[in-house]
Formats: C-alpha cells, structure tokens, sequence
C-alpha cells in the first residue's frame, strides 16, 4: 500500500504522487507518517518534508509555516513557501 501524498504551496502544487512514507517537522516534533495513520492535524513548523518514494530517490522539500492533515491514507502539506530540493519535482 502506499500513501498519496499533495505537497503545496501558497503558489502552486509543488509535488503530488504516491509514497511509501513522509516525514515532516510539527510543532510537537517530528512526524513520521506510513500507510494506516490514524487520521491528524498538526501545524507545520519550517524546515525539510522527506517523501520516500519507491524505486526513485527520496523527494526532500523546504517548507516555511503550514500544516498538514492525514487522513485515509491522503498527506496533504500546505505551506506559504515549498520548493522540491532534491527528487523529481512537480509529478
């Protein structure tokens, strides 16, 4: 299984596709998210959002201030300012 996962910013869709799991900095700490979470809102606290993809290099973003919600296997980021660093961009 694996988790759909919608990246975006105040702009624009920075990158959407499917996952095996997102790690993202909240405001209690960090948040490691796999297939099965139990449905969450947290704030977003400014930092890295690591997307593993399989088979391809894991899509790591920067992000300013947001939040994220999970639910039915769905992560959705939405930050004021998110460009992909490393990883295929926009999918």
């Amino acid at each position: 299984m694996t988790l759909h996962v919608e990246l975006v910013s105040a702009e624009h869709k920075v990158w959407a596709g499917e996952a095996q799991s997102v790690i993202a900095r909240t405001t209690e700490g960090e948040l490691g998210i796999l297939t099965g979470h139990a449905p969450l809102l947290a704030i977003l606290s400014p930092g890295h959002v690591r997307i593993a993809v399989l088979g391809q290099p894991e899509v790591v973003a920067e992000v300013g201030e947001g939040f994220l919600s999970i639910e039915h296997d769905r992560v959705t980021v939405v930050a004021d300012m998110a460009a992909v660093l490393t990883g295929s961009g926009t999918r």
